[in-house]
């Protein structure tokens, strides 16, 4: 993981793909969470009980931190030189 700071060419190549990631998990989130509502309102399962809808929309919300933070490191790189 180290040796992934250690190229800041390589880091500035990953914005597109680091953005991409970032806004598909955060886009899933709100996803999961409508679902868990519908799941809730019609007391029924969607596939997975309501707790657990609103459990992956934490998930996806907290796993779309990583990408954008890589995104804005790299970004800031590429503004620098």
């Amino acid at each position: 993981m180290a040796r992934h700071w250690e190229d800041p060419e390589q880091l500035k190549a990953q914005i597109p793909r680091e953005g991409m990631i970032g806004h598909v998990c955060w886009l899933l989130g709100p996803v999961f969470a409508i679902l868990g509502v519908i799941g809730d309102a019609t007391n029924r399962t969607l596939g997975l009980e309501p707790t657990s809808w609103f459990l992956l929309a934490i998930v996806a919300f907290v796993a779309a931190i990583v990408p954008f933070v890589e995104m804005a490191i790299a970004w800031y790189l590429n503004t620098r030189n």
